[in-house]
């Protein structure tokens, strides 16, 4: 049995690990804060600028918490630098697919299928997409979250003759 050392580990892996070292976060409060993701497996495309995770991925950066069976990291080569470990790597956008929860604070959202792109820092979310905030829940076709806003926007599915539904519970009045 061959032990794993830093000199055997494929040069293709590197880049991946070099990208989870360096990425800019997607964190709502903190963007400088380190991305941690844990998964079944991963796939570094580096000829994608592209990182796959695969089976029970958990990603987590400050207070925000992805969860889902497939996600497709898709990130920017710094040009600036040459490739290897001076160089940097950003996020432009996640893909997630299959059960996914994300949570921020007290909202949590969920779907089929989730796309973030960093550069207006939203997520949207679609297939069977549905959002609560404590105990207020809304659904639609998709569910479009700002992260650093804190504001949703929620569609319709026009095709089925969906609508939008939302049940707001309101608060009680406990200072009598």
């Amino acid at each position: 049995m061959k032990t794993l050392t830093i000199k055997n580990i494929p040069l293709l892996i590197l880049p991946a690990i070099l990208l989870l070292l360096s990425v800019t976060a997607f964190g709502a409060d903190k963007a400088s804060a380190p991305i941690h993701i844990e998964a079944d497996r991963m796939i570094s495309q580096e000829q994608k600028n592209s990182v796959i995770f695969l089976g029970n991925v958990d990603a987590s950066q400050g207070n925000l918490t992805i969860r889902c069976q497939e996600m497709t990291v898709y990130y920017t080569q710094d040009k600036g630098k040459k490739k290897g470990r001076n160089s940097s790597s950003e996020v432009k956008k996640l893909i997630c697919r299959k059960n996914v929860e994300i949570t921020q604070g007290d909202w949590l959202g969920t779907g089929n299928r989730m796309d973030y792109f960093a550069r207006d820092r939203k997520v949207i979310l679609s297939g069977n997409a549905k959002a609560w905030q404590g105990p207020n829940m809304v659904s639609g076709k998709t569910i479009t979250y700002y992260l650093d806003e804190k504001r949703s926007i929620v569609e319709q599915d026009r095709k089925k003759s969906g609508r939008v539904t939302a049940v707001i519970h309101p608060e009680s009045d406990t200072k009598k």
